[in-house]
């Protein structure tokens, strides 16, 4: 296996995805105000790396001219969008049954134990 092929597309593939990434957040940081979606909070030029490009579809390459599948949050309301997400879709119409919980019982016997060993002694 060439090992230096493999890298050279890694990281060709690794630019060309910050590129489009630069692109649509440059984008989306001049059209919309730096405000979160969600919480309200606001950013400045200090903070705005905090403030990232929530795609409303979940499909990055969906970047339309006017914005429109585009939402600015900050990192935790964008963190916290996509694990309501994946809650979302591990519960609904996975058609699987979820695991029951535990049944063992570690004290169960521990009377009838004690009583043996009292009764030992």
């Amino acid at each position: 296996m060439d090992h230096s092929k493999l890298d050279r597309i890694v990281g060709s593939a690794q630019r060309a995805a910050g590129a489009r990434s630069r692109g649509y957040r440059e984008r989306a940081l001049k059209r919309f105000p730096w405000v979160c979606g969600r919480c309200t909070r606001e950013f400045t030029r200090a903070n705005v790396h905090e403030l990232t490009v929530h795609h409303r579809d979940h499909d990055h390459h969906n970047n339309p001219d006017d914005g429109s599948n585009w939402e600015l949050l900050c990192l935790y309301c964008h963190d916290n969008e996509h694990q309501r997400s994946l809650e979302a879709s591990d519960g609904a119409g996975s058609g699987e049954a979820h695991t029951a919980p535990g049944t063992h019982s570690p004290f169960a016997d521990l009377k009838s134990m004690l009583a043996s060993r009292d009764a030992d002694d």
